[in-house]
């Protein structure tokens, strides 16, 4: 069974601009391919391990509305960026966002999104969410909206 789905991308812009972006949850929406992200709950920059992010969301899935609390688990600067979600007030119930970037030159980085459920354990909470909830496509249309933000 798997439990980890990618998707890479090379974007027309240094790494450090890249992680400029993903670093500020409050801009997170321009990014989102998967529809569910509304807005950050007071966005302050991402900064280390153990910081962690709110965002408002709204999805079939959780019946509407809800928010998130984002952990961060991975933070490399320019290099990698990594977060467990879990439903706001809670600890993570396992699935966790990666991004790793790699220089490609000076103005070229592959921007790799990977999306592991691998230590979600709960198999109420995987019945319910069945996943991967969010699509392949989702992650792919997620890249190209990076990349134009990126460069917009």
């Amino acid at each position: 069974m798997t439990t980890t789905q990618t998707a890479t991308r090379t974007i027309n812009a240094p790494a450090a601009q890249i992680f400029e972006l993903l670093s500020n949850p409050g801009r997170h929406t321009e990014f989102d391919g998967s529809g569910f992200i509304r807005s950050a709950v007071k966005p302050q920059r991402i900064s280390a391990v153990g910081d962690t992010f709110r965002m408002n969301m709204e999805g079939d899935h959780m019946g509407g509305e809800y928010q998130v609390d984002n952990h961060v688990t991975g933070f490399q600067p320019n290099t990698l960026i990594a977060w467990k979600t879990a439903p706001a007030g809670t600890e993570p119930p396992g699935w966790e966002w990666l991004y790793e970037l790699k220089a490609d030159g000076s103005d070229q980085t592959e921007v790799s999104l990977t999306y592991d459920w691998t230590h979600v354990t709960d198999k109420d909470l995987l019945k319910k969410i069945g996943f991967p909830l969010v699509s392949a496509d989702a992650m792919e249309s997620s890249l190209a909206s990076l990349a134009s933000a990126v460069n917009g």
